[in-house]
C-alpha cells in the first residue's frame, strides 16, 4: 500500500525522492508528498493529491529554493482521514522541524491525540500518523537523541508500522519497523530508505531488512540501534530495471498478461525436476503433516484453492483454504502444514493471522514472490514464485506463478509422504511441462476472439461467472479481476448451485461467463441459463464461444488440463477484464481504491 522513501545523497533530493515514487506507484496511492531539507536548515514540504508528476511540476516552480540532499517522501493509500491534500505525508510536528512518514496503522491513535492536544499540541490533519511527530517533538524537548526520540514513540503507539523520521534542522533522518517493511542500503553516493527495493533501482548493490524493533539512521556508515545488538544481514540486491518498463505495451497488465507462457516455462524449467524426486520437499526441512490449510487473501487465495485441490486429488491429504482475514475462527488440527500464499509477502491480515494462537503453533511455508519480506521471516520455509516485478495492481503472472510453484510443491511433499509414487509423480509433471504451450494458445485465441465479446459487455450492470470443480476457482479468480479492474459487479457460484438461489439473477441478456472443463452437468447448467436468455460465454474446447482450453500446438488436451484444472481459462478472463475496463475508460494498472501491497488490515 504506502510507500516510503528518505535519502541522505549527494545527489538532488528531490529527483531522487520523486523517482523513487514513480517506482513505488504501482502500490497504489491516492495522494503524495515529499519534505527536503533546505541550505538554512528548514525544510520544503510539497504535497499533492494527484500522481508523483505533480510533484515534479510544483518542484520546478519553486527551483530557486537552496536544498540539500537530504529528504523524505511518501505515496499515501488512505485509512484514517479523508483522501486531501492536508492529509498528505509528511507530517510535521508544531514546530515544523520534525516531519514524518508513516505506514501502517495506530490503533490507539485518538487516546494519544487527547493527550497531545491537552497538553498543547495543534493538529493539521485528520490522519493517525500525525501524533507520531508530536510525539517525537516532546522527546526531542526532553533532551532525547532522535533514535531514542523514535524508539520511545513506538513504544507508546500500538499497532503496526513502518516510520521514518526527518529532523531538518540537522538534517538527521532515522528509520523503524514494527511489523511492517522498510528497507536500508547505502552507496557512495548516500544512504537510502525505503518500503520496497525497487524504490531503490540502479543505486545500491545491496541492501538489509529492518527487523522489528531495529531503528537505523541514514548517515556514514548507517548507525544502528533498537532492541538487537546485531545488525540484518545484507542482501545482494539484484536490480531488473528492464522488467519495469513497458517495452512498447500500452500498459503494464498487458505486458504482465502476455509474460506467462514464459514465465510458466521458466518455473517449471527451475522446480520440475525437483519436485519429481521429492528434493523439493525434502530441500525444505520441514516435518511430515496430515493435513494442509492455505491461508490467503484475494488473489493468492484463490490459487491457494488449486494447489489444495492438488493435494486432494493426488493424495487424498485433506486440504482446505483459509481466508486470512478469517483465519481466528478457523481450527486446525495437530499436524497440520500452514502454506501461507502472498505475492508481496507483506499481507497484513496474513501476518496477522499468523500470529493467532490457532496457527502460532504450525510449521509454516511461505510460498511468495518476495523472498525479503515479513512472510519470508516469518516462516520456517520459503519457495519462492519467481515471477518477477509485477507493476500492474491486479495480478496476473503472479497467479500463474503461484499456481504452478503451488502444485509442484505438493507433488513433492505428497511424493516424499509415500502418497504418489514416482511413476505417477513423473506422469503429472509431464502433463505439467505442457502448460507453457497450452497458455501460448489461449492466449493468442484470447486476443483474437475476446475484445468484440467485451465491446458488448459495456452496459451490463454486472456479470456472473460459472464453474464445476476445479473451475469454480477460475471462475472466482475470473470475477475478481472484473471488479478490480472495471468497478462492475461480478459474483462467481459453483454451476450446480445456480437453481438454489443465483438463477433469480438471470434474464435477458444477462453476461454468464462458464468455465467449461466438460461434463454432462456443466452442459446442463449451460442449458439452464440460455434458456432464460442469458448472455452466455463459454471458455472451454472447440465450439466454445472461447475456444481456449486444451488448445494445443503440441496435441489436444479435452477439455483443458487436469493437474491443476484448466489454468488457461484465467488468460481470456483476464483479457476480458482488461478490454473491458479499458473500454469504459478505467485505469487498468491503477485501479481505483485497491493497492498492490495490502499492508494495513
Amino acid at each position: 500500500m504506502c510507500g516510503i522513501v528518505a535519502c541522505r545523497t549527494t545527489d538532488s533530493a528531490p529527483d531522487y525522492l520523486c523517482e523513487s515514487l514513480e517506482a513505488l506507484e504501482y502500490r497504489g496511492y491516492d495522494s503524495v508528498g515529499i519534505a527536503v531539507q533546505t541550505v538554512g536548515g528548514g525544510a520544503l514540504r510539497l504535497r499533492s493529491t494527484r500522481r508523483v508528476a505533480d510533484l515534479v511540476e510544483q518542484m520546478a516552480a519553486v527551483a530557486t529554493r537552496e536544498l540539500t540532499g537530504v529528504g523524505i517522501g511518501h505515496t499515501r493509500w488512505a485509512t484514517h482521514g479523508g483522501v486531501s491534500e492536508r492529509n498528505a505525508h509528511p507530517h510535521t510536528d508544531c514546530t515544523g522541524s520534525v516531519h514524518v512518514v508513516h505506514n501502517g496503522i495506530i490503533e490507539n491513535c485518538d487516546e494519544l491525540r487527547a493527550t497531545l492536544t491537552s497538553a498543547g499540541h495543534l493538529f493539521s490533519s485528520d490522519v493517525d500518523s500525525e501524533v507520531i511527530a508530536h510525539l517525537v517533538e516532546d522527546e526531542l524537548a526532553f533532551g532525547a537523541d532522535l533514535a531514542d526520540a523514535l524508539s520511545h514513540t513506538i513504544d507508546r503507539c500500538e499497532g503496526s508500522g513502518a516510520i521514518v523520521v526527518m529532523d531538518s534542522h540537522s538534517g538527521r533522518i532515522v528509520g523503524a519497523s514494527r511489523h511492517a517493511p522498510l528497507v536500508v542500503a547505502a552507496s557512495p553516493n548516500g544512504s537510502f530508505l525505503a518500503s520496497d527495493i525497487s524504490a531503490f533501482g540502479p543505486r545500491v548493490a545491496s541492501f538489509q531488512v529492518l527487523r522489528d524493533g531495529d531503528v537505523v539512521e541514514l548517515a556514514a556508515p548507517l548507525r544502528w540501534t533498537g532492541i538487537r545488538p546485531d545488525q540484518p544481514d545484507v542482501v545482494t540486491h539484484e536490480w531488473a530495471g528492464t522488467e519495469l518498463g513497458l517495452h512498447g505495451y500500452p500498459d503494464h497488465m498487458a505486458k504482465e498478461i502476455d509474460e506467462q507462457p514464459e514465465l510458466a516455462a521458466r518455473i517449471l524449467d527451475r522446480v520440475g525436476a525437483s519436485a519429481t524426486n521429492g528434493s523439493l520437499w525434502r530441500s525444505l526441512d520441514l516435518p511430515d503433516f496430515d493435513r494442509v490449510a492455505i491461508v490467503g487473501c484475494g488473489t493468492s487465495l484463490n490459487a491457494g484453492g488449486i494447489v489444495a485441490a492438488a493435494f486432494r486429488r493426488f493424495g487424498r491429504m485433506p486440504a482446505e483454504t483459509v481466508i486470512a482475514s478469517e483465519a481466528a475462527e478457523a481450527v486446525l488440527s495437530p499436524r497440520t502444514l500452514v502454506i501461507a500464499m502472498s505475492q508481496s509477502g507483506e499481507t497484513a491480515d496474513i501476518l496477522r493471522a499468523l500470529d493467532g494462537d490457532n496457527l502460532a503453533l504450525c510449521q509454516v511455508l511461505a510460498i511468495t514472490n518476495n523472498p525479503h519480506s515479513s512472510l519470508a521471516r516469518r516462516a520456517n520455509a520459503i519457495v519462492e514464485c519467481s515471477a518477477g516485478h509485477e507493476i500492474g495492481v491486479a495480478a496476473t503472472k503472479t497467479f500463474v506463478a503461484q499456481v504452478l510453484t503451488g502444485v509442484a510443491v505438493a507433488i513433492s511433499a505428497l511424493h516424499e509422504l509415500g502418497r504418489v509414487d514416482r511413476a505417477n509423480t513423473e506422469s503429472i509433471l509431464d502433463d505439467l511441462r505442457r502448460m507453457p504451450d497450452l497458455l501460448a494458445q489461449s492466449l493468442t485465441i484470447a486476443k483474437d476472439v475476446v475484445p468484440p465479446l467485451a465491446a458488448q459487455l459495456i452496459d451490463a450492470p454486472g456479470v456472473i461467472f460459472l464453474g464445476r470443480g476445479a473451475g469454480v476457482v477460475y471462475a472466482a479468480e475470473g470475477a475478481l479481476k472484473l471488479k478490480e479492474l472495471t468497478y462492475r459487479w461480478a459474483e462467481h457460484y459453483p454451476a450446480g448451485e445456480l437453481k438454489h438461489g443465483p438463477l433469480a439473477l438471470v434474464e435477458e441478456g444477462t453476461p454468464v461467463v462458464v468455465v467449461d472443463s466438460g461434463g454432462s452437468r456443466i452442459a446442463g447448467n449451460i442449458a439452464e441459463v440460455a434458456a432464460r436468455g442469458a448472455r452466455l460465454i463459454t471458455i472451454g474446447g472447440a465450439g466454445s464461444t472461447i475456444p481456449a482450453l486444451g488448445h494445443s500446438l503440441i496435441a489436444p488436451v479435452d477439455n483443458g488440463f487436469q493437474p491443476c484444472g484448466p489454468l488457461e481459462s484465467v488468460i481470456p478472463m483476464q483479457v476480458l477484464a482488461r478490454e473491458l475496463a479499458l473500454d469504459l475508460g478505467r485505469d487498468v494498472d491503477k485501479p481505483r481504491n485497491l493497492a498492490k501491497s495490502v499492508t494495513v488490515e
